[in-house]
């Protein structure tokens, strides 16, 4: 029974671990790394090496030192960088080296453009998951790819490990790790479990025999030291890597406190409501009582005057003053009568909860409404226990926003539930965004979904059959834009890459 629960927690815990990373985000993480080619520049058919890199602006690519250095090759030399996906092939040039710690930096030629990656500003925990991506040349060899092949947009290979904290090299600071790297994936990145660029693969150990074999990458610190350098910003992000599994589970756990919290405040209210029902009943009680008492004394009064109007008209007509007698039985008559009426008209006790439910209603407050954003500025901070951080840099999001869900007085919002929605398929860049403002909680979101050149492409056509230009409360256009947003979330992965949960405050 130990035995078999000892094996149960090592396969949660291990369940637990390849969770912690997705695929997905490996794979977008791919799409910024590089083959860097390098020909001798007296005979450019012939490459006479070859490494990885990675973008870190959309004209720069960074790599090794040693896969760039002419000196080693004995020649002058030319580079050739090859995308992970697409048709094109770029030419590109050194515009810096660093051999001290091993950092080149290649900028494109012609006004060519790739997809940068993410660096994180952070640190990674000692045993967490890294993967290593890049251009293994010993898997070009094992697949029998030929020059052309080497030349063509190829997907990079992708190999797991754990990174070993504490073990930095001595001449500069690297990370030890075990994801497995070749000849051929110097300068490509080791990466965490979302994506997120870690360091530069560099170097291994010399395995003897049966010994392991560990890797080194540069670390972002001499990373963003060398970019400083040359004027080059990376895109940098932080904050820990949730899986999305703990992001569902986390928001599960949000939205349970919340309904506890909106069930709490209900029973509250209906206490507080039945308490106010109840002070507001007796109160009509006692005004009921006091009411009748009144009508009451007022009957008897009538009464009285109208026996004695009765009594003075009867002497009025024995002493023969008939007009007097009739005045007298007249208004006689006309206290009976109002006797009656006060008689009758006396509130009863079954109006009691009638009138205490009126009291509570004129008694309540118009003016308390549902908090919703006013229209105007809005200025939304990021929630980090509510979102999954891989690419973006986090910062506080201003917009201006109107009740007609017009945003910055140019891109118009459908409703969609009460959600204010509006999907973004930008023409430079490798991503589909889902925006949403809920004006009612003041909380905005983006869900960031990032996404290869296929699927890219058939976003935007999605996005073109419903262009729309500008802010309009016309029914027709809301229903266009609605139908874009539902067209291009067709395409997408269940999931995003990336959620960016905001709370707004403004208006």
């Amino acid at each position: 029974m130990n035995t078999l629960r000892l094996l149960l927690a090592l396969s949660l815990l291990l369940f637990a671990n390849i969770a912690h990373a997705d695929p997905s985000d490996i794979a977008a993480a791919s799409r910024s790394v590089v083959r860097v080619v390098v020909f001798a520049e007296a005979d450019p058919g012939v490459p006479v090496g070859h490494g990885s890199g990675v973008v870190v602006a959309p004209n720069m690519i960074l790599t090794n030192a040693h896969v760039v250095d002419e000196e080693a090759f004995g020649t002058r030399i030319t580079i050739s960088i090859v995308p992970s996906e697409g048709g094109k092939v770029y030419d590109a040039e050194v515009i810096d080296r660093s051999p001290g710690n091993d950092l080149a930096l290649i900028q494109l030629r012609n006004g060519a453009r790739l997809t940068p990656g993410a660096f994180l500003a952070g640190n990674v925990e000692d045993g967490s998951d890294v993967f290593a991506i890049g251009y293994p040349g010993g898997v070009d060899i094992a697949q029998g790819l030929s020059m052309e092949d080497m030349m063509r947009p190829t997907t990079p290979v992708k190999t797991k490990g754990s990174l070993s904290g504490g073990r930095s090299a001595k001449d500069f600071e690297t990370l030890l790790h075990t994801a497995a790297i070749g000849s051929g994936n110097s300068g490509g990145p080791l990466v965490d479990a979302c994506g997120r660029v870690i360091g530069i693969n560099s170097f291994g150990t010399v395995s003897n025999g049966g010994d392991a074999e560990f890797f080194f990458a540069i670390a972002n610190r001499e990373v963003r030291s060398f970019l400083a350098r040359n004027q080059v910003k990376a895109r940098s992000v932080d904050g820990p890597c949730l899986s999305r599994a703990e992001l569902s589970r986390a928001e599960a756990e949000r939205a349970a406190a919340e309904k506890a919290k909106i069930a709490a405040a209900n029973l509250e209210a209906e206490t507080a409501r039945t308490k106010t029902f109840s002070e507001a009943r007796k109160e009509a009680e006692y005004a009921t009582i006091e009411a009748r008492e009144n009508r009451m004394m007022l009957t008897i009064l009538l009464l009285l005057g109208a026996l004695g109007a009765a009594g003075t008209g009867w002497q009025m007509f024995e002493r023969e003053r008939k007009t007097h007698g009739k005045i007298a039985a007249g208004v006689g008559t006309v206290m009976l009568i109002a006797a009656l009426v006060a008689w009758f008209t006396r509130p009863g006790f079954d109006q009691i909860d009638e009138r205490a439910r009126i009291a509570l209603k004129d008694s309540a407050d118009p003016a308390a409404k549902a908090v919703v954003a006013k229209a105007g500025a809005q200025i939304c901070t990021i929630d980090r226990s509510r979102s999954r951080i891989t690419i973006s840099d986090a910062a506080d999001v201003k917009f201006n926003w109107s009740a007609g869900g017009c945003v910055n007085n140019r891109t118009q919002y459908a409703d969609d539930n009460g959600q204010w929605t509006r999907t973004l398929v930008p023409n430079n860049e490798q991503q589909v965004s889902i925006i949403q403002f809920d004006p009612k909680t003041s909380s905005y979101r983006i869900e960031r979904h990032l996404l290869g050149a296929e699927a890219m492409g058939k976003a935007r056509e999605a996005r073109k059959l419903y262009e729309v230009q500008s802010c309009s409360a016309d029914p027709k256009l809301l229903d266009k834009i609605g139908q874009m947003n539902r067209a291009v979330r067709e395409l997408l992965p269940p999931q995003a890459n990336e959620v960016l949960q905001f709370n707004c405050s403004g208006g």
